[in-house]
């Protein structure tokens, strides 16, 4: 794989975001839902992903915001 493919966006599917994140698929929904998870690409009819960057920076914020 070339560096120029580094940057072009990845996507996970629901369950590599849930277990990115420790969460169950319920309550990710939930979270995206209520506007506080990141936005769903949709793949077709009944598929969706997540941007894998995005769903790092949700960690990332996630442990930024335990030392406030």
């Amino acid at each position: 794989m070339d560096s120029a493919n580094d940057n072009e966006p990845r996507l996970v599917s629901l369950n590599d975001a849930c277990a990115m994140t420790s969460m169950s698929r319920s309550m990710l929904n939930k979270y995206r839902a209520e506007g506080r998870f990141a936005a769903a690409v949709p793949l077709g009819d009944r598929r969706i992903a997540f941007v894998r960057s995005e769903v790092q920076q949700w960690i990332t914020d996630r442990i930024a915001a335990r030392a406030a």
